[in-house]
C-alpha cells in the first residue's frame, strides 16, 4: 500500500542533506582533505555530473516514455562533445584560464570586443534558463506532493527556494575573484553527483529485482508486452531525436552550469582528458537504469506521470526507503543545478549588467561591494525562478520546460563555434543572429509556455504550438540565427580589435600580443593609475597579485615585462569585474603610448613563450616548422659570436650565449628592455654604434671590468616579410681581444728581439773601452806607489769588472733561445739568483722591493744557467709587480736526495683561485694591456719541462694575513753519476 510521509520529515531530510552537502564543501574549502583528492580528475568528472539535473533524474524516464530510445540523446549529445574535447572544449578551457573569462558572456565580450555582446548574452541566458530553474523547483515541489499527498506545492517551492538561496551563498559566494577556485563547491557537486548515481542505480536494480524477479522475468514481461519495446524503437524512425542530439551536444558548452564547472572551476587542466571518457561512462551508468524504471512503472501501473516513475515505484511498492532515496536523489539533482546556475548567472549579471551601469566608488571596499552584490543577485535569480514557476502554475511537463531551456541556450552555439573556428565573425553578426534566434524562440516556445497559446497566425501562416512541434521551432530559430550571423558578418566590417581577439581565440593559436609600451613605466606607476578607479588598497593588491602570477620583481621596468603585467592585470580584473569593465579600466587609466609613427609589431618574446607552451601539441607541418625554428634559433644561440636582435624602437629581442659571456649580462635580464637600459659601458657603446651611419666598426676599444677589450661590430637591417620597411636591426659583436693581444705580443716580441740584438752589439762595443779602462787602471796602480792612487785604481778595476759582468749577462740573455738543448753543467742557483737580481735592478720601473737571497751555493742543479736565469727574471719580475714599496722577495733552496727545491716567495696581493689553472696558458695575463704579454709564465713552464723539473704555485703563502705567493721549482740535483747517466 502507498505510504504517505509527513511534510516535516521531508523537510528535516532536506535540511540534513543540504547540511551534509555544505559540510563536504566546507571540508574542501578548508583543505581538510588531501590536495590530490581535491584535484583528482575523477572529482572533476563527477562535478560535471551537475548536468544530470532533476530533469534528467526524473524527466529522462518521461522522455523515454515519449521519445523511446531517443532519451539517450540527452546522454549521447553531451558525450559527443566531451569526446571532441581536444578540439572543442580544451581550447575554450585555455582561453578561459588565460584571460580569466568566468562565463559565456565573458567569452563573447572578449572575442567580439563588445560590451553589448556580453550584456545581451547575459539577458538572453537569464531568460532562457528560467524554465530550467523553474523545472527544478517544480520537480521538488511535485515530489513532496507525491510523498505527502499534500497539495501545498507553492509553500514547499518557496521554502525550497529560500533554503537554496542560503546554501548557494554559502557554497559559491565566499570569494569574489575567479582566481580563487571554489574547491569546496567542486567537491560538493561531485558528492551530489555520486548521490544521484547511487539513487538512480538503486532504483534501477529494485525495478529489475524487486518489481520483476530478475532479468529473466523482465525478459518474459517484455515478451508478453511487445508494445513496451515498440514504444522505445518507433520514435527513432519518426521522432526528433537528431534535434535532441544537437541540443544536448551544445549544452556541454553553452549551458551556464556546464561552462561554470567545466571551465571556470577547473582545478587541473589535465583533468579534461580524463573527463572526455569518464563522463560518458558516468552518464552511461545512469542511462542504464532508465528503461527498467520505465518498465517497472508500467508494470506497477503507477498513477503518476511517467516523469515521476523514479519516485512512484517506491511509493506503489511500499518501499519507504526507496521512496526516500529517490526523493534525496531528486533533491540532490535539483539543488546542485540551481546552485551552480545561479552562481554562474549572478557573475554574468554583475559583470555585464550591474557594473556597466554602476561602478562602486574607489573610496569603498570594492571586494566587499562586489561580494554582497553577487549574493543579492543569487537571491534575486532564485526568486525569479520561483516567480516563473508560479507563473506557469506547475502545470507544465518537465520535458517541455527542459526542452524550452535547451532550445534557448542552443542559440549561443553559433557564437561559441565562431569564437574557435571563424575569425571573420564580428560583433554585428553575432548580436543580429542571436537576437533573431531568440525572437523566434520567444514566439514559438516561451510564449506558449507562459500564455498557454496553442497557435498563432503570422503572415498567412498558421503556427501550431504543441509537444510535437518544438523541434521545428528549434531548427527554425537556430537556422535563422546562423543565417543572419553569417550574412551580417560577411557584409560588415571586422575591426582590428576583433581580428586580434580572434587570433587569440582560434584553435592552436599562438597569441600575438602587439609590442606597444604602456604609459606607466613601473609597477608602482601601475598601482598609482589603477588607484583612481579601484582605490589604493585594491590597486596595490591587484598589482602585487599580477606580479606574483608572472614571477616578476616589483622594480621591473622592461617594456616587455610591463606589457605582460598589463595583460595579466586585465585578465585578473576580467575575472573580478568582467572583460568589458576590465578593458574599459585598462584603456582609460593604463593605455598604451601613442606616437609610434604607425609602427606596431608583434611581441616576438611572447610568441616564443607561447610556442614553448604548445611545443608538445604541434603535429605535421606545424611541428616541422617549429623544429626548423628551433634549429635556426639554436644556431644563433650557439654561434661563437655575439648576436643581438633589436626592434625598430631599440627593444632587445634576442641576446645569445656568446654575448652573455662577452658582456657578463644574462639574456633574462635584458630581453624586452631598451638598448639604452643596458648597464654601462655597453649602453653608450652599442647605442652609439646603432646611431652611426656606418655598418661596420673594427677594433673598437672598450674598457670593461678593469680590462680592455677590442671588438668588431657589424649591423644589418631586418625587413618585415613582404614589405620594404625596416623592422629592426641585428648586431654582430666579435671579440678581437685575443687576436689584438697576439698581434701586440708579436710586435712586442719582435721589438724585444731587436733590443736583444742591439744590446748584444752595444755590449761588444762597450767591452773594448772597458778593457782599455781596466788596463789603464792596472798600469796606474803599478806605476804610482801612493796609497791613495793605488786604492782609486783598484776601485776603478773593480767597477770595470762589474760592468763587464753586466755586459756579459746582457749578451748571454740576448743569445738565449738560439738553442733548445739544455746544457748538462752544474748550475749554481745562488749565482743565477744574483745575476737575475742584478739585471732586474737595472729597471727602475715598479715598486722598490728588497731581494733576500738565501740560496746556498752547494745546492747545484743540472741544466743551462742562462735559461734558468731567464726563468728567475720572469718569476722575480712578476713577484715585484705584485708587491708594494718596501716588501721583501725571498729566494731559498732546499735539497733532497735527487732534487733541489727552489722557493721564490713574495708578500704581494696573491693570485685569485679561479685563475690558478690558467697561469701557464699562453697569452693569459691579468696585467693591463701593454704591460704584460701573457707569455712569461708559459715560457717558464716550458724551460722547467726542458730541465725535467716541475713548478708549483701556492697562494696565499701567508695563511694568517691571506697574502703572498710562493713558486716552487723542483729541479734535478747535479752529481757526476747524473751527468754520466744523461750522456749515456
Amino acid at each position: 500500500m502507498p505510504t504517505s510521509f509527513d511534510l516535516s520529515l521531508l523537510l528535516l531530510i532536506s535540511v540534513i542533506y543540504l547540511l551534509l552537502l555544505f559540510g563536504v564543501a566546507w571540508l574542501g574549502e578548508r583543505r581538510h582533505m588531501p590536495a590530490g583528492l581535491l584535484q583528482h580528475p575523477l572529482i572533476y568528472t563527477l562535478s560535471l555530473g551537475v548536468y544530470a539535473s532533476a530533469w534528467t533524474f526524473y524527466g529522462s524516464v518521461g522522455l523515454a516514455h515519449q521519445y523511446g530510445y531517443g532519451f539517450l540523446a540527452s546522454y549521447l549529445g553531451l558525450c559527443g562533445a566531451f569526446l571532441l574535447a581536444p578540439v572543442l572544449l580544451s581550447p575554450i578551457l585555455r582561453i578561459t584560464r588565460t584571460y580569466q573569462l568566468s562565463s559565456l558572456a565573458d567569452l563573447f565580450t572578449f572575442r567580439f570586443r563588445s560590451a553589448w555582446a556580453g550584456t545581451l548574452t547575459t539577458l538572453f541566458m537569464c531568460i532562457g534558463v528560467l524554465p530550467l530553474l523553474a523545472l527544478q523547483v517544480q520537480a521538488v515541489a511535485d515530489s513532496v506532493m507525491l510523498l505527502t499527498n499534500n497539495p501545498a506545492q507553492d509553500s514547499v517551492a518557496l521554502g525550497f527556494c529560500l533554503l537554496i538561496i542560503l546554501f548557494a551563498i554559502l557554497f559559491g559566494a565566499r570569494h569574489i575573484s575567479t582566481r580563487e577556485k571554489h574547491e569546496g563547491l567542486v567537491l560538493a557537486i561531485a558528492f551530489e553527483s555520486l548521490v544521484k548515481l547511487i539513487a538512480i542505480g538503486a532504483i534501477g536494480l529494485y525495478a529489475v529485482y524487486g518489481v520483476f524477479d530478475g532479468p529473466a522475468d523482465l525478459q518474459r514481461w517484455l515478451g508478453s508486452n511487445q508494445e513496451a519495446l515498440r514504444s522505445l524503437h518507433t520514435p527513432l524512425q519518426e521522432g526528433p531525436w537528431r534535434t535532441l542530439l544537437l541540443l544536448f551536444f551544445a549544452s556541454a558548452i553553452v549551458m551556464p552550469q556546464m561552462y561554470h564547472m567545466a571551465f571556470t572551476e577547473n582545478l587541473n587542466p589535465r583533468a579534461m582528458a580524463t573527463a572526455s571518457w569518464a563522463l560518458p561512462l558516468f552518464l552511461l551508468v545512469m542511462s542504464l537504469a532508465v528503461p527498467p524504471i520505465l518498465w517497472a512503472g508500467l508494470e506497477l501501473n503507477v498513477s503518476s506521470n511517467a516523469e515521476y516513475f523514479t519516485l512512484g515505484i517506491g511509493i506503489h511498492s511500499g518501499a519507504d526507503w526507496l521512496s526516500l532515496l529517490a526523493f534525496v536523489g531528486g533533491l540532490s539533482a535539483a539543488s546542485g543545478l540551481i546552485i551552480v546556475v545561479t552562481l554562474a548567472l549572478s557573475g554574468m549579471v554583475l559583470n555585464h549588467v550591474v557594473l556597466p551601469l554602476y561602478q562602486p566608488s574607489a573610496d569603498n571596499n570594492i571586494y566587499r561591494w562586489l561580494l554582497w552584490t553577487r549574493r543579492s543577485l543569487i537571491a534575486a535569480i532564485i526568486m525569479a525562478a520561483w516567480a516563473f514557476y508560479r507563473l506557469l502554475g506547475a502545470e507544465q511537463d518537465l520535458a517541455n520546460l527542459g526542452v524550452a531551456s535547451f532550445v534557448a541556450t542552443v542559440q549561443f552555439l553559433p557564437g561559441a563555434l565562431a569564437v574557435l573556428f571563424w575569425p571573420r565573425a564580428n560583433r554585428r553578426g553575432f548580436i543580429a543572429g542571436l537576437a533573431a534566434g531568440m525572437l523566434i524562440w520567444t514566439i514559438t516556445l516561451l510564449l506558449p509556455l507562459v500564455t498557454q497559446l496553442s497557435s498563432l497566425s503570422l503572415a498567412g501562416w498558421q503556427l501550431v504550438f504543441d509537444a510535437d512541434t518544438w523541434h521545428l521551432a528549434a531548427i527554425s530559430s537556430l537556422s535563422i540565427n546562423v543565417l543572419v550571423f553569417v550574412l551580417v558578418s560577411l557584409f560588415t566590417h571586422t575591426s582590428s580589435e576583433e581580428r586580434s581577439a580572434a587570433d587569440a581565440c582560434s584553435v592552436n593559436n599562438i597569441s600575438r600580443s602587439q609590442r606597444l609600451e604602456p604609459i606607466a613605466g613601473s609597477p608602482q606607476e601601475f598601482a598609482q593609475q589603477l588607484a583612481k578607479p579601484l582605490g589604493n588598497k585594491t590597486a596595490q593588491r591587484e598589482v602585487e597579485q599580477a606580479l606574483r602570477d608572472l614571477n616578476l620583481p616589483f622594480d621591473e621596468r622592461r617594456p616587455y615585462a610591463l606589457r605582460r603585467l598589463r595583460d595579466q592585470l586585465e585578465a585578473n580584473l576580467s575575472g573580478l569585474m568582467g572583460p568589458a569593465v576590465a578593458q574599459d579600466i585598462m584603456e582609460t587609466f593604463l593605455p598604451f603610448k601613442t606616437g609610434h609613427k604607425g609602427y606596431v609589431s608583434e611581441d616576438i618574446n611572447f610568441i616564443e613563450s607561447r610556442l614553448e607552451d604548445y611545443h608538445s601539441r604541434l603535429t605535421g607541418l606545424a611541428a616541422e616548422l617549429d623544429a626548423l625554428r628551433r634549429f635556426h634559433r639554436q644556431t644563433l644561440q650557439d654561434l661563437p659570436m655575439g648576436v643581438c636582435s633589436l626592434a625598430k624602437d631599440n627593444e632587445i629581442l634576442m641576446w645569445n650565449r656568446a654575448l652573455q659571456a662577452l658582456t657578463g649580462i644574462t639574456a633574462d635580464s635584458v630581453i624586452g628592455s631598451r638598448l639604452d637600459d643596458l648597464p654601462p659601458p655597453w649602453n653608450q657603446f652599442l647605442v652609439q654604434f646603432v646611431e652611426d651611419q656606418e655598418g661596420h666598426a673594427h677594433k673598437q676599444k672598450l674598457q670593461h671590468n678593469g680590462r680592455t677589450q677590442w671588438l668588431n661590430l657589424h649591423k644589418a637591417a631586418i625587413d618585415e616579410p613582404g614589405k620594404n620597411l625596416s623592422a629592426g636591426l641585428v648586431l654582430l659583436i666579435e671579440d678581437q681581444t685575443d687576436t689584438q693581444m697576439l698581434e701586440e705580443e708579436l710586435v712586442h716580441s719582435e721589438r724585444l728581439a731587436s733590443i736583444g740584438r742591439l744590446a748584444a752589439g752595444v755590449a761588444h762595443e762597450i767591452g773594448n773601452p772597458i778593457t782599455g779602462i781596466a788596463c789603464l787602471a792596472q798600469n796606474l796602480r803599478e806605476e804610482y806607489p801612493q796609497s791613495e792612487i793605488r786604492e782609486a785604481a783598484s776601485q776603478i778595476i773593480e767597477q770595470t769588472h762589474r760592468v763587464s759582468r753586466i755586459v756579459q749577462s746582457l749578451v748571454n740573455f740576448a743569445h738565449v733561445g738560439s738553442s733548445h738543448h739544455s746544457a748538462t753543467e752544474a748550475v749554481d742557483l745562488a749565482a743565477c739568483s744574483n745575476e737575475a737580481i742584478q739585471l732586474l735592478s737595472l729597471n727602475r720601473d715598479g715598486p722598490e722591493v728588497r731581494y733576500v737571497n738565501l740560496c746556498q751555493s752547494e745546492h747545484q742543479v743540472m741544466g743551462d744557467s742562462q735559461r734558468l736565469v731567464q726563468v728567475l727574471i720572469n718569476l722575480l719580475g712578476n713577484a715585484r709587480d705584485a708587491s708594494q714599496h718596501g716588501d721583501s722577495i725571498t729566494l731559498r733552496t732546499r735539497q733532497t736526495e735527487h732534487h733541489v727545491l727552489f722557493d721564490i716567495e713574495d708578500q704581494g696581493s696573491g693570485i685569485d683561485k679561479h685563475i690558478m689553472d690558467r697561469l701557464f696558458e699562453p697569452f693569459f695575463t691579468t696585467k693591463e694591456p701593454g704591460k704584460g704579454t701573457g707569455l712569461g709564465l708559459a715560457m717558464v713552464y716550458s724551460i722547467i719541462e726542458e730541465h725535467y723539473g716541475q713548478i708549483s704555485v701556492e697562494s696565499p703563502a701567508d695563511l694568517q694575513k691571506q697574502r703572498g705567493t710562493r713558486f716552487t721549482l723542483t729541479l734535478p740535483r747535479f752529481s757526476d753519476s747524473s751527468v754520466v747517466r744523461l750522456n749515456a
